[in-house]
């Protein structure tokens, strides 16, 4: 039986040459309190950059600023938090990925200056969701 949620090492943006492209040449929009970063291309592309074979064709990252929050017990519940609403609901666009034959990286820097609960997070993650189908380099609808 396949799992249906999982976010697996492969789903992992860890790669510094994929993450160094991603902010140099990706694109860039807000959904308070994220700044999510994200770089679509093809397959074959992506081969030719990370010199390698992809496993997967959507990779996925977060990160929160140490100014804003001190403790690292609060970034990693941001991050944890934030990872697990993206595994929930991650699945349409995986799916559509996978048919249009295109890789995305997305990366996700959380901007605000407090901790904020996970149905919120669950909430604006969804949103990020949304506004991927409708991008014309992905979507459904263009």
């Amino acid at each position: 039986m396949a799992k249906k949620f999982t976010l697996g090492k492969n789903e992992r943006l860890k790669s510094r040459k994929l993450i160094e492209q991603l902010f140099n040449r990706g694109k860039v929009f807000v959904i308070s309190p994220y700044r999510i970063f994200y770089f679509v291309n093809k397959e074959s592309d992506d081969l030719k950059i990370t010199g390698g074979t992809v496993k997967t064709n959507l990779q996925f990252g977060v990160g929160v600023s140490g100014k804003n929050f001190k403790r690292a017990v609060d970034r990693n519940r941001i991050k944890r938090l934030t990872r697990e609403a993206w595994r929930l609901q991650k699945r349409e666009l995986q799916e559509v990925l996978k048919e249009k034959d295109l890789h995305l990286n997305v990366f996700f820097v959380y901007t605000a200056s407090e901790l904020t609960d996970f149905n919120a997070i669950k909430l604006k993650v969804g949103v990020a969701l949304k506004k991927f189908l409708q991008l014309k380099e992905i979507g459904i609808s263009s």
